[in-house]
């Protein structure tokens, strides 16, 4: 491995010929400079590839792998072959970082020999191109110098959805190449990777301040989405989650009320989904998938340990606690018309639940 490279920037492309020009030129504005930014158009049917290109032709630190579609865990496991860096790091094609995120996230790394540095970040949703709502994701700093101090604390980051994208991470590659660690070819694959990257990590940095540009800027296609698979998705989620803590041996009261709220506030989103516009489910359907669903004993155990941080929360747990399906299919319905007919409101509801 090189260490004429400090960081390797990694970037999957596909379809994204609006946004990924601000991508790359935000990594070229960092003001540390030792970095490669490896691109991977995934087969990308639109012009991204010919734009990375013509980076690529101005700037040698830009290299481009041009491969047959196999979606993005594909993509940054191809990279991550290639990559020469010291430290790893996973940008998204259709968002864009702050200046001295890399130089700032290295010299934590270097300076408290880290495996994993871990940053603030803002989510920006877009409206129109000059209406949009920024939600602010932060924590206190901190120093994990051991296995023991980053697990106690690990719910209070899993609680600030600080664990699950790869985007406001700076990894060792060593770390990674050692232990054999790659994005799963599954959707959602970020989640799954940073649950292999934190099971053993050892010495973990956490800074409050704020780099990366999360881009919900399109807000109509997510209000519109349905996802057939979404319950099922979300309880095998839940199963890793519970397997982690299990292997950390971690049983205490506050990370075991996180992981009883984050199942519970998922149920809720399951239950939108299934009254969402485009879900093509029978009425009867949907009810029989609702009962199941809230009745389960997870389900319960999960609403009667969770303490809601919002009074929001507080009282759209209130008919999965009853256990009344009609209730909670009537609420369901509520959240998807305010997602389709107001997708401003619903984005602040959702950011402050």
């Amino acid at each position: 491995m090189s260490l004429d490279v400090k960081v390797s920037v990694i970037m999957p492309v596909y379809n994204v010929e609006k946004y990924v020009a601000k991508a790359i030129e935000s990594i070229q504005a960092q003001t540390l400079e030792d970095f490669e930014l490896i691109i991977v158009d995934d087969g990308t049917p639109d012009k991204s590839g010919d734009i990375c290109d013509a980076y690529a032709e101005k700037d040698s630190r830009i290299h481009v792998i041009h491969k047959e579609n196999g979606g993005a865990p594909s993509a940054r496991n191809t990279a991550i072959e290639q990559a020469k860096g010291k430290y790893f790091y996973f940008m998204d094609s259709d968002d864009w970082a702050e200046p001295d995120m890399l130089k700032d996230m290295v010299a934590l790394a270097e300076e408290h020999d880290a495996q994993l540095v871990i940053t603030g970040y803002f989510i920006d949703t877009y409206f129109s191109e000059d209406d949009y709502f920024t939600f602010n994701i932060v924590q206190p700093d901190a120093i994990y110098p051991d296995k023991d101090s980053f697990r106690r604390n690990a719910y209070r980051l899993f609680d600030s959805n600080m664990l699950y994208t790869p985007w406001n991470k700076l990894y060792l590659a060593s770390y990674i190449l050692e232990n054999d660690l790659r994005f799963p070819d599954t959707f959602w694959d970020d989640f799954p990777f940073n649950l292999s990257v934190v099971r053993d990590v050892e010495r973990v940095c956490v800074s409050h301040r704020q780099y990366y540009h999360f881009m919900r800027a399109r807000a109509e296609s997510e209000t519109a989405a349905y996802r057939c698979n979404m319950y099922e998705k979300r309880e095998e989620e839940h199963r890793w989650m519970t397997e982690l803590y299990d292997y950390w041996g971690i049983t205490d009261g506050e990370s075991m009320e996180m992981l009883s709220r984050r199942y519970a506030e998922r149920l809720v989103g399951c239950v939108e989904n299934l009254t969402n516009r485009n879900c093509n489910l029978s009425y009867g359907q949907k009810r029989k998938m609702i009962k199941e669903m809230i009745r389960k004993d997870a389900a319960k155990q999960a609403v009667r340990n969770a303490r809601p941080r919002s009074t929001l929360m507080k009282l759209m747990l209130i008919p999965i606690r009853m256990g009344n399906v009609t209730l909670t299919h009537l609420e369901g319905g509520v959240i998807s018309c305010v997602k389709a007919r107001d997708s401003k409101t619903f984005a602040k509801l959702k950011a402050r639940r």
